[in-house]
Protein backbone atom coordinates (compact mmCIF):
# COMPACT_ATOMS: atom_id res chain seq x y z
CA UNK A 1 0.00 0.00 0.00
CA UNK A 2 1.21 3.47 -0.57
CA UNK A 3 0.64 6.34 1.49
CA UNK A 4 2.40 9.60 0.83
CA UNK A 5 5.16 11.13 3.41
CA UNK A 6 3.01 12.88 5.19
CA UNK A 7 0.53 10.37 5.54
CA UNK A 8 2.93 7.73 7.33
CA UNK A 9 3.98 10.26 9.24
CA UNK A 10 0.08 11.67 10.55
CA UNK A 11 -0.64 7.53 10.85
CA UNK A 12 2.74 7.18 12.82
CA UNK A 13 1.64 9.91 15.58
CA UNK A 14 -2.15 8.87 15.34
CA UNK A 15 -1.09 5.25 16.55
CA UNK A 16 1.03 6.26 19.16
CA UNK A 17 -1.86 8.69 20.90
CA UNK A 18 -4.08 5.64 20.57
CA UNK A 19 -1.59 3.34 22.32
CA UNK A 20 -0.90 6.10 25.17
CA UNK A 21 -4.97 6.55 25.46
CA UNK A 22 -6.37 3.00 24.39
CA UNK A 23 -9.68 4.14 23.62
CA UNK A 24 -10.96 5.74 19.78
CA UNK A 25 -10.55 9.35 19.56
CA UNK A 26 -12.37 12.05 18.24
CA UNK A 27 -10.70 14.04 15.36
CA UNK A 28 -10.77 17.44 17.53
CA UNK A 29 -8.37 15.68 19.93
CA UNK A 30 -6.68 13.99 17.24
CA UNK A 31 -5.89 17.72 15.72
CA UNK A 32 -4.88 19.13 19.24
CA UNK A 33 -2.75 16.71 20.55
CA UNK A 34 -0.85 16.37 16.58
CA UNK A 35 -0.85 19.91 16.57
CA UNK A 36 -3.47 20.26 13.16
CA UNK A 37 -6.27 21.90 12.26
CA UNK A 38 -9.55 20.21 12.69
CA UNK A 39 -10.54 20.25 8.77
CA UNK A 40 -6.94 18.45 8.36
CA UNK A 41 -7.26 15.71 11.29
CA UNK A 42 -11.11 14.87 9.87
CA UNK A 43 -9.74 14.43 6.25
CA UNK A 44 -6.72 12.55 6.95
CA UNK A 45 -8.48 10.43 9.12
CA UNK A 46 -11.38 9.53 6.52
CA UNK A 47 -8.66 8.85 3.96
CA UNK A 48 -6.81 6.06 5.88
CA UNK A 49 -10.52 5.18 6.74
CA UNK A 50 -10.99 4.60 2.66
CA UNK A 51 -7.60 2.51 2.86
CA UNK A 52 -8.69 0.41 5.49
CA UNK A 53 -5.85 2.14 7.96
CA UNK A 54 -8.22 3.55 10.76
CA UNK A 55 -11.78 2.45 11.72
CA UNK A 56 -14.86 5.33 12.47
CA UNK A 57 -17.56 4.56 15.24
CA UNK A 58 -20.65 6.51 16.26
CA UNK A 59 -21.37 7.45 20.38
CA UNK A 60 -24.72 8.17 21.40
CA UNK A 61 -24.49 10.16 24.45
CA UNK A 62 -24.77 9.03 27.07
CA UNK A 63 -27.57 9.48 29.89
CA UNK A 64 -30.77 11.62 29.09
CA UNK A 65 -33.94 10.65 27.91
CA UNK A 66 -33.75 11.98 24.77
CA UNK A 67 -31.23 11.00 21.88
CA UNK A 68 -28.85 13.65 21.22
CA UNK A 69 -26.23 14.04 18.26
CA UNK A 70 -23.64 11.65 18.13
CA UNK A 71 -20.12 12.20 17.99
CA UNK A 72 -17.80 10.22 15.80
CA UNK A 73 -14.92 8.66 17.32
CA UNK A 74 -11.59 6.95 15.45
CA UNK A 75 -9.37 3.90 16.07
CA UNK A 76 -6.97 2.52 14.13
CA UNK A 77 -7.30 -1.33 12.68
CA UNK A 78 -4.41 -4.11 13.11
CA UNK A 79 -3.89 -3.06 8.97
CA UNK A 80 -1.86 -0.28 10.14
CA UNK A 81 -0.19 -1.44 13.36
CA UNK A 82 1.04 -3.78 10.71
CA UNK A 83 1.78 -1.60 8.42
CA UNK A 84 3.72 0.74 10.10
CA UNK A 85 5.78 -1.80 11.87
CA UNK A 86 6.86 -3.49 8.46
CA UNK A 87 7.73 0.10 6.91
CA UNK A 88 9.81 0.81 9.99
CA UNK A 89 11.36 -2.41 9.68
CA UNK A 90 12.56 -1.21 6.56
CA UNK A 91 13.97 1.83 6.85
CA UNK A 92 15.88 1.13 9.87
CA UNK A 93 18.91 2.86 10.00
CA UNK A 94 21.97 0.29 9.95
CA UNK A 95 24.69 3.05 11.09
CA UNK A 96 22.43 4.13 14.33
CA UNK A 97 21.60 0.16 15.00
CA UNK A 98 25.57 -0.14 15.00
CA UNK A 99 26.23 2.94 17.24
CA UNK A 100 23.41 1.93 19.62
CA UNK A 101 24.34 -1.86 19.68
CA UNK A 102 27.97 -1.07 20.84
CA UNK A 103 26.96 1.62 23.89
CA UNK A 104 24.79 -1.36 25.14
CA UNK A 105 27.31 -3.59 24.68
CA UNK A 106 29.87 -0.97 26.80
CA UNK A 107 27.47 -0.35 29.35
CA UNK A 108 27.60 -3.66 30.08
CA UNK A 109 30.68 -4.37 30.42
CA UNK A 110 31.50 -1.36 32.18
CA UNK A 111 28.65 -2.85 34.93
CA UNK A 112 30.18 -6.04 35.30
CA UNK A 113 30.23 -7.08 38.97
CA UNK A 114 27.66 -4.94 39.70
CA UNK A 115 23.79 -5.65 39.10
CA UNK A 116 23.03 -3.22 36.66
CA UNK A 117 20.07 -1.27 38.76
CA UNK A 118 20.99 1.69 36.68
CA UNK A 119 21.33 0.61 33.22
CA UNK A 120 17.98 -1.53 33.54
CA UNK A 121 16.06 1.49 35.12
CA UNK A 122 17.58 3.66 31.85
CA UNK A 123 16.37 0.72 29.44
CA UNK A 124 13.13 0.54 30.65
CA UNK A 125 12.50 4.05 30.16
CA UNK A 126 14.51 4.49 26.64
CA UNK A 127 12.50 1.22 25.06
CA UNK A 128 8.63 2.79 24.59
CA UNK A 129 10.80 5.94 23.04
CA UNK A 130 12.71 3.29 20.29
CA UNK A 131 11.17 4.46 16.91
CA UNK A 132 13.08 1.45 14.97
CA UNK A 133 12.13 -1.68 15.46
CA UNK A 134 15.79 -3.33 15.83
CA UNK A 135 16.40 -1.03 18.37
CA UNK A 136 13.27 -1.49 20.19
CA UNK A 137 13.56 -5.12 20.53
CA UNK A 138 17.71 -4.95 21.20
CA UNK A 139 17.12 -3.30 24.17
CA UNK A 140 13.86 -5.22 25.43
CA UNK A 141 16.35 -8.81 25.02
CA UNK A 142 18.89 -6.97 27.63
CA UNK A 143 16.22 -5.77 29.59
CA UNK A 144 14.94 -9.50 29.94
CA UNK A 145 18.47 -11.05 29.99
CA UNK A 146 19.46 -8.63 32.90
CA UNK A 147 16.27 -8.76 35.05
CA UNK A 148 16.90 -13.09 34.84
CA UNK A 149 20.31 -11.77 36.01
CA UNK A 150 18.61 -10.18 38.70
CA UNK A 151 17.05 -12.88 40.41
CA UNK A 152 19.78 -15.55 39.29
CA UNK A 153 19.10 -18.00 42.09
CA UNK A 154 14.92 -17.33 41.72
CA UNK A 155 15.23 -17.83 37.87
CA UNK A 156 17.47 -20.56 38.18
CA UNK A 157 15.58 -22.70 40.42
CA UNK A 158 12.72 -22.17 38.21
CA UNK A 159 14.32 -22.83 35.55
CA UNK A 160 14.03 -19.56 33.28
CA UNK A 161 17.89 -19.23 33.10
CA UNK A 162 18.33 -22.90 31.75
CA UNK A 163 16.01 -21.99 28.93
CA UNK A 164 17.71 -19.45 27.93
CA UNK A 165 20.88 -20.63 27.77
CA UNK A 166 19.33 -23.78 26.67
CA UNK A 167 17.94 -22.08 23.44
CA UNK A 168 21.16 -20.54 22.29
CA UNK A 169 18.58 -17.80 21.28
CA UNK A 170 18.22 -18.93 17.49
CA UNK A 171 17.06 -16.40 15.81
CA UNK A 172 13.23 -16.52 15.65
CA UNK A 173 12.70 -19.53 18.25
CA UNK A 174 15.08 -17.46 20.97
CA UNK A 175 13.58 -14.25 20.02
CA UNK A 176 10.04 -15.61 20.79
CA UNK A 177 10.77 -17.02 23.76
CA UNK A 178 11.75 -13.87 25.35
CA UNK A 179 7.85 -13.12 25.90
CA UNK A 180 7.57 -16.30 27.38
CA UNK A 181 10.68 -15.36 29.73
CA UNK A 182 8.76 -11.49 30.76
CA UNK A 183 5.68 -13.54 31.67
CA UNK A 184 7.76 -16.14 33.96
CA UNK A 185 9.72 -13.15 35.23
CA UNK A 186 6.11 -11.90 36.38
CA UNK A 187 5.66 -15.19 38.69
CA UNK A 188 8.80 -15.01 40.48
CA UNK A 189 8.35 -13.91 43.82
CA UNK A 190 11.01 -11.55 44.70
CA UNK A 191 10.69 -10.00 40.80
CA UNK A 192 10.25 -6.27 40.83
CA UNK A 193 6.72 -5.59 40.22
CA UNK A 194 6.84 -2.33 38.58
CA UNK A 195 9.95 -3.99 36.12
CA UNK A 196 7.85 -6.75 35.40
CA UNK A 197 4.76 -4.81 34.61
CA UNK A 198 6.58 -2.55 32.25
CA UNK A 199 8.26 -5.36 30.47
CA UNK A 200 4.86 -7.44 30.11
CA UNK A 201 3.25 -3.93 28.80
CA UNK A 202 6.27 -3.74 26.03
CA UNK A 203 5.84 -7.18 25.19
CA UNK A 204 3.20 -6.99 22.60
CA UNK A 205 5.06 -4.07 20.30
CA UNK A 206 7.95 -6.57 20.82
CA UNK A 207 5.79 -9.59 19.00
CA UNK A 208 4.49 -7.15 16.28
CA UNK A 209 7.84 -6.00 15.21
CA UNK A 210 9.19 -9.32 15.40
CA UNK A 211 6.88 -10.87 12.94
CA UNK A 212 7.94 -8.15 10.17
CA UNK A 213 11.74 -8.99 10.53
CA UNK A 214 13.68 -10.49 7.68
CA UNK A 215 15.74 -13.32 8.49
CA UNK A 216 18.71 -10.98 7.97
CA UNK A 217 17.87 -8.77 11.13
CA UNK A 218 16.54 -11.78 12.99
CA UNK A 219 19.79 -13.04 13.09
CA UNK A 220 21.49 -9.80 14.15
CA UNK A 221 19.37 -9.44 17.48
CA UNK A 222 19.90 -13.27 17.83
CA UNK A 223 23.93 -12.96 17.52
CA UNK A 224 23.03 -9.61 19.36
CA UNK A 225 21.04 -11.43 22.55
CA UNK A 226 24.27 -14.28 22.83
CA UNK A 227 26.67 -11.29 23.33
CA UNK A 228 24.59 -9.57 26.22
CA UNK A 229 24.55 -13.27 27.25
CA UNK A 230 28.66 -13.69 27.34
CA UNK A 231 29.28 -10.29 29.09
CA UNK A 232 26.30 -11.04 31.92
CA UNK A 233 27.58 -14.56 32.58
CA UNK A 234 31.28 -14.43 32.46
Amino acid sequence: MKLTGRQKMFLSRFLDLYRETRESLHYTVVAERLGVGKITAYDMLRLLEEKGLVTSDYLLPKGGRRPGRSTIVFHPTEKATALMAQLAGEAWDREEWETVKGKILQALREGKGTDYDDLLNDILLRIPQRKSPMLYMAEMITAVILSLYQLREEATATGLFEKLRALGMPEEVGLSAMAGLTLGLSLVERANRRLTTLLLSYTQRYQEYLTKLGAENKKRLSDFAQEVMKIVET
